[in-house]
């Protein structure tokens, strides 16, 4: 056997450990963490709506939107699909929701600070490995798709 293939043939084992027991736990904990940042900001929109709309009127310019309709759309973005992600429910569809909800966030707001366009970029790479992969086997994507299948 050549080196090459022994190396290969050593590595197996923990590339399978690492696809079945790693890989599940870090898409959760990804879907939490940014999961977490959206609801929160939704939550925070909510509390305080009048603030809300002011924000998207004066602060935010959403192309083609009417601040109002930027507000209730951005608000519902983040408070209807990151309970979504989090659940791992339409994970790839709330991921890439959320990622369209970052991008407009990004596009609309001119005051962004470079430490907080990095901190938009790291989660639009959250989600779009999300979107990508899928929400893993720890998700009730997962769960409904065993189900289906007994």
């Amino acid at each position: 056997m050549n080196p090459l293939a022994r190396l290969v043939a050593l590595a197996r084992p923990l590339v399978d450990v690492a696809d079945t027991w790693l890989r599940p736990l870090v898409l959760l904990w990804l879907r939490i963490v940014v999961g977490l940042v959206f609801l929160r900001s939704g939550l925070t929109k909510l509390d305080d709506w009048e603030t809300t709309v002011f924000l998207f009127t004066e602060e935010y310019h959403v192309p083609l939107l009417p601040p109002p309709v930027a507000a209730f759309l951005g608000t519902a973005g983040e408070t209807l699909l990151s309970p979504l992600l989090i659940a791992g429910l339409a994970g790839r569809f709330a991921a890439a929701g959320l990622f369209v909800v970052n991008a407009m966030a990004v596009i609309s707001y001119p005051g962004l600070t470079e430490t907080t366009r990095e901190f938009h970029l790291y989660w639009a790479m959250l989600l779009a490995v999300i979107a990508a992969v899928g929400p893993g086997t720890l998700s009730l994507d997962a769960w409904l798709t065993r189900k289906a299948r007994d």
